[in-house]
């Protein structure tokens, strides 16, 4: 983990790449979970038993529980000591390249691409690159603006 003392040091960072994260395994219980919280029950996620007929020959996680892990990627990827607050504010692109099967490991490098003053605090724009192991092409790659404060 990269640790930032304060907002002005983690500016500094940009085009830095932060990461990997630490590895998460997608489990069943967590796509069950996800489609119920999201009312997304499709087979293809919570039926393991018909999905391995389907296209993947396994269950595969929704596409935004792969993009909902970004905060726990976080966790793991930096720290800046002195912010007080951490909003997300957005997506400028997100696309999701491979399908993550059940029992997958996904990990996430991050790239400060920019930083803005705005009335509130900074913008930050990170580049995610998601990873999933074994795979050649990502998972997720995504541009996520947050608004930050000390």
């Amino acid at each position: 983990m990269r640790v930032f003392e304060t907002l002005d040091e983690f500016k500094a960072a940009k085009g830095e790449q932060l990461g990997p994260s630490d590895w998460i395994t997608i489990t069943q219980e967590q796509i069950n979970g996800f489609a119920d919280a999201t009312g997304d029950h499709q087979w293809i996620h919570t039926d393991p038993e018909r999905a391995k007929d389907g296209p993947f020959g396994t269950a595969i996680a929704h596409g935004y529980l792969t993009l909902s892990l970004l905060p726990a990627f976080l966790e793991t990827l930096y720290e800046i000591r002195s912010l007080k607050m951490g909003l997300n504010y957005g997506a400028n692109k997100l696309r999701f390249i491979t399908p993550v099967p059940v029992n997958s490991r996904v990990r996430a490098t991050a790239t400060l691409v920019d930083t803005a003053p705005i009335a509130v605090g900074t913008q930050s724009t990170l580049s995610f690159v998601v990873e999933l192991e074994g795979a050649e092409k990502p998972a997720l790659i995504a541009e996520v603006v947050y608004v930050m404060a000390e």
